[in-house]
């Protein structure tokens, strides 16, 4: 485990009020050193670990449901996840925009853009707003 992180990852499950296990400090060191997005095939490459799908799932969940990471809508059925900014427990504020990269396949939030305002018609509530932008990131140009 990269130490540099430790703390970082420690204060964050603390603030969420979670206890520190193993696998929660492990996934949660894959978010802090990733590039971009993460899918459910990432966390099978914990080093020195074993986490079935189900241990990764719930964990997975609990930090959606603390507002620790958020989920990233795709075209396929694949679900990816990233951290989060400035969200809270049940509470989600990541409007932001994602870009998936034709290439290489990489998912990036890019937080400095806002996804703008959508005016519906008299009736009808939102719930979530997601924008996916597709084509080919700086690093495949």
């Amino acid at each position: 485990m990269t130490t540099g992180y430790i703390d970082k990852i420690k204060e964050l499950l603390r603030i969420s009020k979670l206890s520190v296990t193993e696998t929660r400090l492990r996934i949660l060191e894959l978010f802090f050193t990733a590039d971009g997005a993460l899918e459910h095939h990432d966390f099978e490459k914990l080093e020195g670990a074993h986490f079935d799908r189900v241990t990764v799932y719930r964990t997975l969940q609990t930090f959606l449901d603390k507002g620790i990471i958020h989920k990233i809508p795709t075209t396929d059925s694949n679900i990816h996840y990233a951290l989060c900014k400035d969200c809270s427990e049940h509470h989600h504020e990541d409007h932001h925009i994602h870009f998936k990269c034709k290439q290489c396949d990489s998912t990036l939030c890019l937080e400095e853009i806002d996804i703008p305002a959508i005016q519906l018609p008299t009736g009808y509530a939102a719930s979530n707003v997601a924008v996916i932008v597709s084509g080919v990131c700086p690093k495949c140009k």
